[in-house]
């Protein structure tokens, strides 16, 4: 087999930026194989997750690509878009999950709620005011406290810092809070 040119990382990123088909199969011909090697390891030898995590990361290098001019600095780009894609695919699974176990949960937590255990009040109406979130916010706040990402997974998946999401965090926490208390004012006033 006849080895083509030597891969030119500048080159070829730069024309992936203008959209040139060819640099886009140099670039396929060079780094998908590489790619596939390195998601089959992050995910364990999961190929079903190491193939959707794979497209999605090509599909993040089409919308995202930038001039590289050395091939260090685009691995490891190509590594994050990788892992971000992996990650938000692994977030949406466990998203799904959630939303099933919290729905066969809700009518449990309804009959326990119509019981005098304050806990289980407590609980009913946690649950009623994290429902009442914005999907962004439920979202944040499952990965962080229920599927235990961390502050940089999650800047890392919604490309954005760390702080961000502290503050973001933080914002929640109060608003939930808020609604809580405002709540259980409600509901000592009408007994």
């Amino acid at each position: 087999m006849n080895p083509g040119p030597p891969f030119d990382v500048a080159e070829v990123t730069s024309q992936m930026v203008k959209g040139d088909e060819m640099a886009y199969r140099l670039f396929y011909d060079e780094y998908f194989e590489r790619l596939r090697r390195y998601l089959l390891v992050v995910t364990s030898g999961n190929e079903e997750a190491t193939r959707e995590a794979l497209q999605s990361a090509l599909v993040r290098v089409v919308k995202h690509i930038k001039r590289f001019s050395t091939e260090s600095d685009f691995w490891g780009w190509l590594t994050v878009l990788a892992r971000t894609a992996l990650f938000d695919q692994t977030r949406k699974r466990k998203r799904y999950w959630t939303l099933l176990e919290r729905f066969t949960r809700h009518a449990e937590i309804e009959q326990v709620a119509d019981s005098a255990d304050p806990d289980a009040k407590l609980l009913a109406l946690l649950e009623q005011n994290l429902a009442a979130l914005p999907i962004d916010e439920k979202e944040l706040l499952e990965s962080k406290y229920i599927q235990g990402a961390s502050v940089r997974e999650l800047a890392e998946g919604s490309q954005t810092t760390e702080k961000a999401i502290e503050s973001r965090l933080v914002r929640i926490r109060r608003k939930l809070k808020a609604s809580l208390l405002e709540a259980l004012k409600h509901e000592s006033r009408s007994q």
